[in-house]
């Protein structure tokens, strides 16, 4: 591992997360400079703004507050104001008064007439110099649950934005009301649904359930109790204390319901377990279980269906605890803990569905709704924030589930005591979901080192290990981010960005994606636009035991290394018939050669582009002779803040296979 030292001071043990420049920088008075902007830039989220004001000396834009938005309620971030941006590279301007642009910036803050809370210390606002220039930092945190929507002005539901990856986005009702659902409901399960009793029940599950509970509770006085005193000691039923009224809650119905009950309540309620045989890209499965009315669709039953087959195959170790046999291991621990987890922590109001999926390299699991907490304090743990506890307490009232704020550091240790890739655990939003991926391989498996040696010969073994541990990465992964490997490596962060520039330029990799939404991928082998959650890229499923040999994957590396990225044009893709080709070509003719056209005509041309259909970007740019990130930039972002277009990955506006189509009120849900 390289070690950074900083001249004139201590040693520093950087941490490694994305807090590391900004420890070095304020705790040991480093000069922030450009290439420290760049490279927080491919870690979190920065905004830079010119911030000239009137007479050139500086002020506080009024979109700042945007972006402050769109930062506190998403990842948090940064937002430079002195720094100018062109042609995607950062330039310091200065801001020359720097108290006033200060007090406009707390003034703003304080005010609700403006924005709708102050997140921000004294210590959010920094003055650094930059190349002989003034900068202000603002450093925005995100939001904590109870205090999101942070929006700007006096209602929420106009002025409530979001980040994703190049900008701030205006969210749409559906996204703010949920948000105000978490802000002011503790456990979502714990409402009692009029109109719900004992005949929505599956009785055969609970009389499973009430075994399994006296099973590990013997003894306990609730063993006597009758159905329905025993669901209502557990959390199932409920009665309102002022107008007596009583009934199911919503965790009793999910727990223990019927399907068709439960579907009455949440009409997009869907579970789903997928086992694939290979890791291929293709969508196929050998074995499937989801909501198809053939068993009872309830939480428990899913649970008791899916924890056998994700563990059927597991060797077990022969150990004696006892008298007795102990079946469990740490892998079957983890397993239980990441099951249970996805459905304790799920939004089942959400139209997305619970996902499981098992492959031999890897087990995935989905969840509808983002963390209630950052990503890297829930993998720490000590700190609970269920989103239904109701369904958490029902799991561990029969000996399943760890306690509070335990559950994914066990998940991170026994998977780490394998010695396997370290879990990965990410968010997407719109809609909102959150992911974790086990994968039951190392951090240099020996098919990947061997097709890397294959592939590039003695160049690879040359290479420092953090450059191997990248292309290793983007092998068994698809892509990585710099995120990503800042999770399994504690190299540097600017050792980490000068590894990924050298094998950009050198060809092993090509980029896609700008800012924090930069990833990296093989040369010649960009992942796949339509490959759907917990699906490896095409080329993995050479990689597996079983599999096919490698000379594919190793002839399309060489062939992206040989030729670096490619070039010349792009030929439109089948998805357009030939007819509607020569239409689009003939509407488009007379701008292609045109620099300058007015902006009407060409949001009207994308408009018909887009009429009915996704629309590729690299195809509309290909039409009217623009570059895709010009396009993209100076039209299709904006015609998608204002909603005349609507995105086919709104989770990722960089998305290599990024398409637009005329914006749909009508939602489709997605399973």
């Amino acid at each position: 591992m390289v070690q950074r030292r900083y001249p004139g001071k201590p040693d520093l043990k950087l941490l490694p997360n994305k807090n590391r420049i900004k420890i070095a920088l304020k705790k040991h008075r480093i000069k922030l400079s450009i290439e420290d902007i760049s490279i927080l830039g491919e870690d979190v989220d920065i905004e830079v703004k010119k911030a000239a004001g009137k007479d050139g000396k500086g002020a506080f834009p009024k979109s700042a507050l945007e972006s402050y938005s769109a930062m506190a309620n998403t990842y948090g971030g940064h937002i430079f104001l002195g720094i100018e941006e062109k042609s995607e590279k950062f330039i310091p301007f200065g801001i020359k008064a720097i108290e006033r642009v200060k007090k406009e910036i707390w003034d703003a803050l304080n005010n609700r007439e403006r924005i709708s809370a102050n997140l921000l210390s004294d210590d959010n606002v920094t003055v650094f110099d930059v190349d002989g220039c003034k900068i202000i930092e603002i450093l925005i945190p995100r939001a904590a649950r109870k205090q999101r929507p942070v929006f700007v002005g006096k209602n929420p539901l106009s002025g409530t934005f979001r980040r994703q990856h190049e900008g701030d986005y205006k969210c749409s009702e559906n996204v703010v009301k949920q948000m105000l659902a978490e802000q002011i409901e503790e456990t979502r399960d714990a409402r009692i649904l009029p109109h719900f009793d004992m005949q929505d029940i599956s009785s055969e599950t609970l009389s499973i359930y009430r075994t399994a509970f006296k099973n590990t509770k013997p003894n306990h006085p609730w063993n006597d109790e009758p159905d329905q005193n025993f669901l209502r000691l557990i959390g199932a039923w409920g009665r309102n204390r002022q107008t007596g009224e009583q009934g199911l809650t919503l965790a009793g119905l999910l727990m223990f319901g019927t399907l068709r009950s439960i579907l009455d309540e949440l009409p997009n309620y869907i579970v789903d377990y997928q086992e694939r045989s290979e890791p291929k890209a293709e969508l196929r499965w050998v074995d499937r279980i989801t909501t198809d009315g053939s068993w009872s669709g309830n939480i428990y039953d899913f649970y008791r269906l899916i924890i056998r087959k994700l563990t059927a195959e597991l060797k077990v170790p022969f150990i004696l605890e006892g008298d007795r046999r102990k079946d469990d291991t740490p892998v079957h621990e983890a397993l239980r803990e990441a099951l249970i987890n996805t459905l304790i922590h799920a939004d089942y109001s959400s139209r997305i569905s619970i996902l499981i999926v098992k492959r031999p390299d890897m087990f995935g699991f989905r969840n509808p709704g983002t963390l209630r907490m950052p990503v890297k304090q829930a993998i720490t743990g000590g700190d609970s924030d269920c989103r239904n506890r109701n369904l958490q307490k029902m799991f561990q009232l029969v000996g399943l589930g760890e306690q509070a704020g335990s559950g994914l550091p066990k998940i991170y240790i026994n998977w780490k005591n394998q010695q396997w890739r370290l879990p990965k655990l990410y968010e997407r939003i719109e809609p909102d979901q959150t992911l974790l991926e086990l994968r039951m391989v190392s951090l240099f498996p020996e098919q990947v080192i061997d097709l890397l040696d294959n592939l590039f010969k003695e160049k690879f073994r040359k290479l420092p290990e953090v450059e191997r541990l990248i292309l290793a990465t983007v092998v068994i992964e698809g892509e990585v981010t710099h995120a990503r490997l800042n999770e399994i490596t504690d190299v540097h962060p600017s050792d980490l960005s000068k590894a990924f520039s050298k094998l950009a330029k050198q060809k092993y990799l090509e980029t896609g994606g700008t800012g924090r939404g930069t990833y990296y991928f093989l040369s010649g082998n960009k992942p796949r636009a339509d490959v759907a959650v917990f699906q490896s890229p095409l080329h993995f499923e050479q990689l597996h035991p079983g599999g096919s040999d490698s000379s594919g994957i190793s002839s399309g590396i060489s062939s992206g290394i040989s030729s670096g990225i490619s070039s010349g044009i792009k030929k439109i893709r089948a998805d357009i018939s030939d007819v509607e080709l020569k239409q689009f070509e003939k509407i488009a003719a007379d701008i292609r050669s045109r620099k300058r056209v007015d902006r009407a005509v060409i949001e009207n041309i994308i408009l018909q582009f887009c009429k009915n259909r996704f629309f590729l970007l690299k195809n509309m740019a290909e039409l009217l002779g623009r570059k895709p990130d010009s396009l993209r930039r100076h039209y299709l972002k904006e015609m998608v803040k204002s909603g005349k277009l609507e995105l086919r990955y709104p989770g990722r506006s960089t998305h290599p296979e990024q398409a637009y189509r005329t914006f749909d009120k009508s939602l489709k849900r997605e399973e």
